[in-house]
């Protein structure tokens, strides 16, 4: 719990950012180094709440009094074995999480929350520069092998608690590295990759195995999977099926919402997820002609889309050297405070400002595009959009323009991060699992689709979430399949299965 009157004697602190002129000249994360001292001042904070709504508010159930307490009393090798318990992977989800912990926190009724996210992210950082992170080798060996569909933070953590259990896993990623969004999603100012890149060696010491540069599905049978569970680029879902005892699709919500106005053919127009990957490994690939980046230097941008793949476009656009940014929103611009809508401790309506806003840009609210313009070479060169008024029907809202309030706005690049509605259908066709009205796979409460042996976690089965949802699927379909394969489990499942 912390300090008992700490709540009263210490306000909240968080690392500063860089400053912007330094960090846009770079690809490194953007917060400073936090004292040991001052962090456990922050931990302190965490009052006796009797009842501790933060585990409630985070999907995966970590135990953030406990490791308050301890990060508070400087026991820092037993936080990080209370924060392992819940979460495989607290160097992720302290950078990239967005906290509902703290918004469910009860100091944050009246006062400012605890900086949950802060004293996670130090306590994994602590035990990594300590050494105290080593891979976990199973017990006993089942004999029984899974394959895991996808490499972001759900199939990663599925396939550890699969590997820890004794089972053999073998990862099957399309891309040519492991880690997904992660990887190719999550821009290095936000999450460096050397965090990615030793957590994945300690999985590999576990006795995960790696498969990449395979499309699962793709199309024609590529033959038997041999022993390592080593396919063709083109690895038939059949084939899978056959070699292995289960099977676990967590490929994530990868089909991307479209503009589908007059224009949006012209050149310059991209995906979010066609420019990110590319400037992803620009940052870090040592044959620069095989990630030729979509490149913002010296050009006019207007990311379309208000949510956090927009401000990842933002970001990398600043670094890129983009003469000018606008990102639209549709929806109005949120309060500044929690709105009462959205009353603690669920996760509030208000504004939020990123590291990315902060670097520059223009916000824009309440605006609907509604032409692309382009020039005689057929590159798009001005878009035209309008301010809407949004209101409810059915539930639902509506956007409807205002009269007089048209308008022109010259770019070079358009970027479209407008979320994700579910998986590509072609691996469900090749696995023959049913997906929902959504467009998501089909599950059973017990995360098994309608095909004995094939379960599906993350936002494949979900729909875009966040990753701290994504991990707490992954670990809860790892207990469902090994309690299928081994006849029960002890794994531990943040959430309940049938």
């Amino acid at each position: 719990m912390g300090k008992i009157t700490g709540f009263l004697e210490f306000g909240r602190e968080l690392p500063g950012r860089r400053p912007v002129p330094v960090r846009l000249r770079d690809w490194q994360e953007v917060y400073q180094p936090f004292p040991s001292a001052r962090l456990q001042v922050q931990a302190a904070r965490c009052m006796d709440c009797g009842i501790p709504f933060c585990n409630d508010g985070c999907p995966l159930g970590n135990l953030i009094p406990d490791w308050n307490d301890l990060v508070y009393r400087d026991h820092w090798h037993a936080a990080i074995e209370r924060l392992h318990a819940t979460n495989n992977f607290p160097e992720f989800t302290g950078r990239l999480c967005p906290a509902p912990c703290e918004a469910a926190c009860v100091l944050g009724i009246n006062a400012d929350p605890v900086t949950i996210k802060q004293v996670e992210v130090s306590i994994i950082d602590r035990a990594w520069e300590e050494g105290w992170v080593e891979p976990v080798m199973p017990s006993v060996r089942s004999g029984k092998r899974v394959a895991v569909i996808g490499s972001g933070p759900g199939g990663l953590a599925a396939a550890q608690q699969l590997t820890r259990a004794g089972h053999d896993v073998t990862v099957y990623e399309r891309d040519d590295q492991p880690g997904g969004l992660l990887r190719y999603g999550i821009p290095e100012f936000k999450m460096e990759k050397r965090h990615l890149d030793r957590r994945l060696d300690q999985m590999r010491a576990e006795g995960t195995s790696f498969v990449c540069g395979v499309t699962v599905g793709a199309g024609g049978s590529a033959g038997a999977v041999g022993a390592g569970g080593s396919v063709g680029a083109g690895g038939s879902a059949a084939d899978i099926r056959a070699s292995y005892d289960a099977v676990v699709i967590a490929v994530g919500a990868t089909v991307a919402r479209d503009l589908p106005i007059t224009g949006r053919e012209l050149g310059g127009i991209h995906q979010a997820m066609e420019y990110l990957p590319l400037a992803n490994r620009a940052t870090y690939d040592t044959d620069p002609a095989s990630s030729t980046p979509i490149s913002a230097a010296g050009k006019r941008v207007v990311i379309i889309g208000g949510g956090d793949t927009g401000a990842d476009c933002l970001g990398t656009v600043h670094r890129q050297g983009a003469v000018s940014v606008h990102q639209f929103e549709i929806l109005p611009r949120p309060p500044d405070a929690r709105d009462s809508s959205t009353p603690w401790p669920t996760w509030p309506l208000m504004y939020r400002t990123s590291s990315a806003h902060e670097e520059g840009g223009e916000r824009v609210f309440a605006v609907n595009t509604m032409e692309f313009v382009g020039d005689e070479a057929g590159a798009v060169r001005a878009l035209r959009a309008c301010e809407v008024e949004m209101t409810m029907a059915d539930g639902r809202p509506q956007f409807d323009p205002l009269d007089g309030t048209e308008f022109s706005l010259p770019c070079d690049l358009v970027l479209l991060a407008l979320g994700f509605s579910g998986p590509e259908p072609l691996l469900a066709e090749a696995f023959g699992v049913s997906l929902t009205p959504r467009g998501t796979i089909a599950r059973s409460a017990s995360y098994e689709t309608d095909v004995p042996g094939v379960f599906v976690c993350g936002d494949a089965g979900r729909g875009q979430s966040l990753i701290v949802w994504a991990i707490a699927e992954g670990r809860s379909a790892a207990a469902a399949v090994d309690s299928l394969l081994a006849g029960d489990t002890l794994l531990p499942s943040p959430l309940p299965f049938a």
